[in-house]
C-alpha cells in the first residue's frame, strides 16, 4: 500500500489567504506522515522553478499538477515528468486566463487547453466544495480517475455507492512554517510502482483505495501523531481527569464539520427559562419548514402588497367626473381635442411570467439526472428539447410584441401630453379600469387564502424515536406574538385590531417603516410546534431534555463527526438503552461517532466498533496523557508507542467499578429475582 497526498498548495494565489511556503515544513510533513508520493497543485498556476526545488529536496515521488478553477467547480489535473514541458505550457494558458479571484474558465475551455485528458490524472472536487455538478462531470467523466471528498464520512459513503467515482481524501494544505498541526487527510492505494499510469489504473478500482494501511476503511487517522479511530462507533473510557474531554476538545479543534454534544449541555436548570429556550430552539430548527410552507403566501402577498384600492377608487371618481365634464363641454372642442390620439387608449401589455415558468419547468425535466431514467421511460428528451425551443421562440415573439407596444405607448403619451397643453377643452382623466378590476379580484383572492391559512389545523408531523413533533397552523392570538415573530422594535396593538380584515391589516403593516416588506408574510399565519411523548401528551421538563438529545444526535447527519460527552450524566439508563443507543448506532453506520462514557448501558451495551482508553500516567517523573486503542474483542489495547493494557480490566474498572463490584452486583440481583 502506498500513501499519497495529491492536493498540496505551496504558492499564494488570488484564491488563497496569505502564507509563506516553507520547504522544511513540507519535508517534516512527508517524513512524519510517511508519504510515498505527493502532487503540487496550486490554484491556476504552475511554478516550474519551485517545483524543481521541491522535487530535489524530497526523496519521494513528486508529481506536477494544478488546481483549475472552472465555472462549475474545481478540478485537479496532474501530469508525469515525461509530459512536463507540454503540461507547463498548458498551465501557463490557465494562468493567463485566470488573474483575479472571480475569474474562471468553462469546462469546454478546459478540454480545449488540455486537449487529450487521457494523458493526465484528472480528479474533480466531488464530495467537496466547490464541487463539479453531475451534468458538467459527464463532459469529462471518461477521463476522470477519482473524485476528491473532504471527510472520512464522505469517503466511506462514496466508496459504498458503486454508481459514484472512487473517492480520495487529500489534505488541501497550505504548507507554511505556521502549520502547527500537520495534515491528517491522505489516501492509501494498493499500487506497485508509483507512475502516473499505475496510479490512474489503481484509482479506477475502488477496492484498491483505503483510509489506513492495515485496517483498510474500518479506521482513519484523527490526529497528526497517527492516532486512529473507527469510521463507525467509538467508545472512549478512562478514569476521572485522564484526558477524555481533552481528547474530544482536540478532535473538535483539529477537524472540520464536528458536531459536539458536551456534558450537561442539555440539562435544564430553570424550568421556565428552559421551556422558553426549548421552544425558541424548536422554532429555529423548524424555520425552514415554516419558510417552505408559507412560500406560496409570500408569492400571493407580493402580488397585492402594492395594490391601493382607495387610490384606485379616487382615480375612478376623477375619471367619471372628467367624463361628465367632457360631455357637458363637448361644444368647446377644438382642433387639438378632436385629434384621434387625444383620447386614444394605450396598448395593454401583459407579463409573460407563466410562459417563462413553463420553460423553466421543461428545462428542469430535461436536465434532471437523479430521475433521468424514469423520465425517459415516459417522455422523449429530444421532444422536450424541441418543446423548450418552441416555447422560447414564442416567449421571444411575445417579448418583442411587448417592446413594440411599449414603444408606441410612449409615443401616444408624448403626443397626448403635447395636445392637452394646447387645448382648452375638458380633458378626460385616464384610468386603467381593467387593471383595477384585476386588483379587486387579487385582493379578494388574497383575503380568501389568508382566511384559509388562519384556520387551525395540523399540517405535518415527524417522529424521533418515541417522540412526535406536531406542526400546526392558525391565527396569531395577540400583538405580543406578532412582535416576537417580527423581531422589530415597534408596537402592534393598533395593527392587530385589523387582523380579521387581511387587506386592511396588510396596508397597516406596510405603513410601518420599521418592518421589512419582504418579511410581512410571516405576520399573517402562526406556525407553531408541539412535542408529544409516546402517550400523546405534551413533554415534561425532563422529556424536553431527552428530546433535545435525540434531536441533536439526529442533526449530526449534517456533520462529518459526532462527539458525545457522557450522556449518562443527564439521562436514565432505560432512555439511554432504548432510544439513545439505537439512534447512535444508526448514525454510526454512516459517520464516525465518539462517545465518552462511564456507564455500562452506553459503554458495553451499545455495540462499539472501537474502544479507546484515556490514561494519565507518570512516565519517568513526567505526567503523560496516553491513549490506548483496539477493537472490543481484543485482549489488549495498544498505544501509539507500543505500550499495552488489559482491555478486560479497563472495561470492567471504567464501566462496572471493577470485577468484584460487577460480580457482587450480579449476586445481589440474583437474590431478589422472582
Amino acid at each position: 500500500m502506498k500513501k499519497i497526498d495529491f492536493h498540496i498548495h505551496t504558492l499564494v494565489t488570488v484564491r488563497d489567504s496569505a502564507f509563506v511556503f516553507d520547504i522544511e515544513t513540507l519535508k517534516r510533513y512527508v517524513r512524519e506522515a510517511s508519504l510515498d508520493a505527493i502532487a503540487i497543485t496550486n490554484h491556476d498556476i504552475f511554478d516550474s522553478n519551485q517545483f524543481e526545488q521541491i522535487m530535489n529536496a524530497l526523496d519521494i515521488v513528486v508529481f506536477p499538477g494544478i488546481e483549475v478553477s472552472l465555472d462549475c467547480g474545481h478540478v485537479l489535473i496532474i501530469s508525469d515528468m515525461d509530459n512536463l514541458p507540454s503540461f507547463k505550457d498548458k498551465a501557463n494558458q490557465i494562468s493567463r486566463k485566470i488573474t483575479r479571484r472571480e475569474d474562471c474558465i468553462t469546462i469546454d475551455d478546459f478540454k480545449i487547453i488540455f486537449s487529450d485528458l487521457s494523458k493526465y490524472l484528472v480528479i474533480p472536487h466531488y464530495g467537496k466544495n466547490p464541487a463539479i455538478s453531475d451534468e458538467d462531470l459527464k463532459k469529462i467523466k471518461s477521463s476522470v480517475s477519482a473524485g476528491e471528498v473532504d471527510s472520512a464520512k464522505k469517503f466511506i459513503r462514496t466508496l459504498k455507492d458503486e454508481a459514484k467515482l472512487t473517492p480520495v481524501l487529500f489534505s488541501d494544505a497550505r504548507i507554511s512554517d505556521r502549520l502547527v498541526n500537520l495534515p491528517i487527510r491522505q489516501t492509501f492505494i494498493d499500487c506497485g510502482e508509483l507512475s502516473l499510469s499505475a496510479v490512474k489504473e489503481c484509482l479506477r478500482d475502488r477496492t484498491k483505495v483505503a483510509l489506513t494501511q492495515e485496517d483498510g476503511n474500518k479506521l482513519f487517522p484523527i490526529f497528526d501523531n497517527g492516532q486512529k479511530l473507527s469510521t463507525g462507533l467509538n467508545v472512549l473510557i478512562g478514569d476521572r481527569s485522564s484526558g477524555k474531554t481533552f481528547t474530544l476538545d482536540k478532535i473538535n479543534e483539529t477537524n472540520e464539520g464536528v458536531k459536539y454534544i458536551k456534558q450537561f449541555s442539555l440539562v435544564q436548570q430553570d424550568n421556565d427559562a428552559c421551556e422558553r429556550d426549548f421552544n425558541s430552539r424548536l422554532q429555529k430548527n423548524k424555520s425552514q419548514f415554516t419558510e417552505d410552507y408559507l412560500s406560496g403566501l409570500k408569492t400571493v402577498l407580493n402580488n397585492v402588497i402594492n395594490i391601493d384600492l382607495e387610490a384606485n377608487d379616487r382615480l375612478v371618481a376623477k375619471h367619471v367626473e372628467s367624463l361628465l365634464k367632457s360631455a357637458v363641454e363637448a361644444h368647446r372642442k377644438d382642433e387639438f381635442s378632436k385629434v384621434v390620439l387625444f383620447d386614444a387608449q394605450e396598448f395593454n401589455i401583459t407579463e409573460s411570467n407563466a410562459l417563462s415558468d413553463l420553460i423553466e419547468s421543461v428545462r428542469h425535466i430535461i436536465e434532471n439526472i437523479e430521475f433521468g431514467e424514469i423520465i425517459e421511460k415516459y417522455v422523449d428528451k429530444e421532444s422536450l428539447k424541441r418543446l423548450a425551443c418552441e416555447l422560447m421562440e414564442l416567449l421571444w415573439k411575445r417579448q418583442f410584441e411587448s417592446k413594440k407596444k411599449s414603444y408606441v405607448n410612449n409615443l401616444i403619451r408624448d403626443i397626448k401630453k403635447s395636445l392637452k397643453m394646447r387645448t382648452s377643452a375638458a380633458q378626460v382623466e385616464e384610468v386603467d379600469l381593467y387593471r383595477m378590476v384585476i386588483d379587486q379580484r387579487k385582493v379578494r383572492r388574497f383575503e380568501k387564502i389568508v382566511k384559509f391559512l388562519q384556520t387551525e389545523k395540523t399540517i405535518a408531523d415527524e417522529n424521533i424515536q418515541e417522540y412526535t413533533i406536531i406542526a400546526q397552523k392558525g391565527p396569531f392570538a395577540g400583538a405580543g406574538e406578532l412582535k416576537t415573530v417580527s423581531g422589530a422594535r415597534t408596537a402592534f396593538k393598533d395593527v392587530f385590531q385589523l387582523y380579521e380584515r387581511p387587506y386592511d391589516y396588510l396596508r397597516a403593516l406596510v405603513a410601518k417603516e420599521e418592518l421589512t416588506p419582504s418579511e410581512l408574510y410571516k405576520l399573517f399565519v402562526k406556525i407553531s410546534y408541539r412535542i408529544l411523548n409516546k402517550d400523546g401528551f405534551e413533554v415534561s421538563g425532563g422529556e424536553r431534555s431527552e428530546f433535545r438529545l435525540l434531536q441533536e444526535i439526529k442533526d449530526a447527519q449534517n456533520y462529518n463527526i459526532l462527539l458525545i460527552d457522557e450522556p449518562e450524566s443527564s439521562f436514565d439508563n432505560m432512555f439511554l438503552k432504548s432510544d439513545v443507543n439505537q439512534l447512535i448506532k444508526e448514525i454510526s453506520q454512516s459517520m464516525p461517532v465518539v462517545v465518552v462514557t462511564h456507564n455500562s448501558t452506553v459503554g458495553a451495551s451499545i455495540g462499539a466498533d472501537y474502544v479507546v482508553y484515556a490514561s494519565k500516567e507518570n512516565d519517568g517523573g513526567k505526567v503523560v496523557y496516553r491513549l490506548y486503542a483496539g477493537h472490543p474483542s481484543d485482549k489488549k489495547l495498544v498505544s501509539l508507542d507500543g505500550k499495552t493494557i488489559s482491555n478486560y480490566e479497563k472495561m470492567l474498572n471504567s464501566l462496572e467499578a471493577g470485577h468484584d463490584t460487577y460480580a457482587s452486583r450480579g449476586v445481589g440481583y440474583e437474590a431478589i429475582k422472582n
